[in-house]
């Protein structure tokens, strides 16, 4: 028993045989056991990042269970970003050890803590801190004292979206070092969430990171030496022999339809491990080329200066840029306003699944464009979305409503037509696109935003990151993480509405800024010229250039 090994073939064994296991044989894959191996053996302090289904936690609750039949002294404390993930964790713990013959002797006795997030096992002396206790990452850390930290999933994409909460994760962690006893151990267990995971941070702080991705890499150095020995040698047979690393848990029909599913940069991410797609070729939309203001719905400034200086970082909206993009003010606002020049909405009908129906409204005003509402409903084609969008159109005074005709042959339209009159009366017309999306959206936002030509109203920043369900529904995640490949998005309505409302107006980008500005100036000239005359009880007279009163 001395093999932690021989024990989770037992506990496999068990699972499988009582139907907890749906698999062909009991016996746990080579990758499982290469993970239990490193768990037994590997650094005092390591993280452990691997795929997406091959088992991590069940096998480290095994592991616990195996470390407590060996010392039953020992305290374990199981941290995940939820209470709810660690929980789960700790119930499965228990339910080993209630279940098992070779846990059964561990079993709480009368007297001792035997809750599901605090439980002993019968052999444990008195102690302050129970066997094994579960708690989230935000909750009451303070206190407990562990011969071993679990760190289940400590992140998520809810609490590492943005730099802000990347920094408070980052701090949490820190806490661990507080917790643990001398000689203790810390171990991580997790999935990258984000490009910038906090576990690309964990060699800096004396952690060895071990990574077993579900397919053979072809670059070994995208993982900077973090690939575990069993991949490397995978790696020196070559995908002749096979290109997944663990058969018997995904076929590559499997993993072909779980990219298909999650997107290629999700999938990058949750079975690749893989967190080195930040380059700027491959994220070419940046939030640090658009101007963020306040917005009037009528009119705007005659002109706008952008800049990325220090003092004109945004810092109170949610901001998912990745590494250290952030939203800017400008750097100078004309003190003159003009009305805009024309508004448009874009409508990206839903086309399946959880799909949105997505719209964003643009109005243009001497060569910069002003994106003043985005958004998505779901439910399709309901009455209630109909109206809803006639409303806004009504609200941002929009002279030409776009709507995409892709899905369902402009039933949508016909549909919208009858609402938008009622409502708001304005021209409705279909467009049909062929381009890749992906190439076609960046094609057409870089080079408007490259000239920072594009403004955004502060506002709409913090009702778009409030009203995504998911944070991958949210416009500027979309727009952050877009890439020319196919599929590279599990979501991407907002962002095609934005970039549909764009290209309406990319034709009329060509107008000079400066002359657009000089020429509103020379307006307001002429015009405060014959009010000057007109209250002289003169007249003017401009065919031959000058006046006479």
């Amino acid at each position: 028993m001395r093999d932690f090994r021989n024990v989770l073939y037992i506990i496999w064994d068990y699972l499988w045989k009582s139907g907890a296991i749906s698999a062909p044989k009991p016996d746990p894959t080579e990758i499982q056991y290469d993970i239990a191996h490193y768990l037994q053996h590997g650094d005092r302090r390591k993280v452990i990042e691997a795929f997406r289904g091959i088992g991590k936690s069940w096998i480290t609750a095994a592991y616990v269970c195996w470390r407590l039949l060996l010392n039953p002294n020992l305290n374990f404390l199981v941290v995940s970003a939820s209470k709810d993930r660690s929980d789960q964790f700790t119930i499965f713990t228990k339910r080993l050890i209630h279940d098992i013959p070779l846990f059964q002797h561990l079993r709480p006795k009368e007297g001792q803590r035997n809750s599901n997030i605090a439980f002993d096992v019968a052999p444990a002396g008195i102690s302050h801190s129970p066997s094994v206790k579960s708690v989230g990452i935000t909750g009451q850390l303070t206190g407990s004292r562990a011969d071993e930290i679990i760190a289940d999933d400590v992140e998520s994409l809810n609490n590492s979206l943005t730099q802000t909460m990347r920094d408070q994760l980052a701090e949490r962690i820190k806490e661990f070092d507080a917790i643990i006893k001398p000689g203790g151990k810390i171990t991580f267990l997790g999935t990258p969430q984000t490009e910038m995971s906090i576990y690309n941070q964990m060699p800096d702080r004396g952690y060895e990171v071990r990574i077993w991705p579900s397919r053979i890499p072809k670059d070994v150095d995208r993982y900077k030496g973090m690939l575990a020995p069993f991949i490397v040698n995978l790696m020196e047979k070559g995908t002749a022999v096979r290109t997944v690393t663990d058969p018997q848990r995904f076929t590559d029909e499997d993993l072909l339809e779980r990219e298909a599913s999650y997107g290629r940069s999700g999938f990058a991410l949750q079975f690749m491990l893989d967190t080195s797609l930040s380059d700027a070729e491959k994220y070419p939309l940046k939030l640090e080329d658009l101007m963020v203001m306040p917005l009037d719905t009528r009119m705007a400034p005659v002109k706008l200066v952008w800049s990325s200086g220090f003092e004109h970082v945004v810092n109170d909206v949610p901001c998912v840029g990745m590494n250290t993009d952030k939203f800017y003010k400008p750097m100078w606002v004309a003190s003159d306003m003009a009305e805009y020049t024309g508004s448009v909405m874009f409508i990206d009908p839903a086309g399946r699944g959880k799909d949105e129906t997505a719209f964003a409204v643009v109005k243009m005003l001497n060569g910069f464009l002003f994106l003043v509402d985005v958004g998505g409903l779901h439910g399709g084609y309901n009455d209630t979305n109909l109206k809803a969008l006639a409303s806004i159109a009504a609200t941002h005074k929009v002279n030409d409503c776009i709507v995409e005709s892709n899905f369902g042959d402009g039933m949508f339209t016909e549909l919208l037509k009858p609402v938008m009159f009622r409502i708001h009366p304005c021209r409705i017309e279909e467009v049909r696109v062929n381009i890749q999306k992906e190439r076609r959206i960046i094609d057409t936002l870089e080079p408007v935003m490259n000239q920072h030509r594009l403004v955004v109203d502060k506002q709409l920043i913090r009702k778009d990151h409030e009203s995504a369900s998911d944070p991958k529904y949210s416009l500027f995640y979309q727009l952050t993480r877009i890439t020319k490949d196919k599929g590279a998005l599990t979501h991407d309505d907002r962002l095609d509405a934005l970039a549909g409302a764009v290209a309406y107006w990319v034709e009329q980008m060509g107008r000079d800024t400066e002359k657009a500005a000089s020429d509103h100036r020379e307006k307001l000239m002429k015009m405060e010229l014959d009010k000057f005359v007109k209250a002289a009880g003169g007249s003017v007279r401009r065919s031959r250039g000058w006046c006479n009163w």
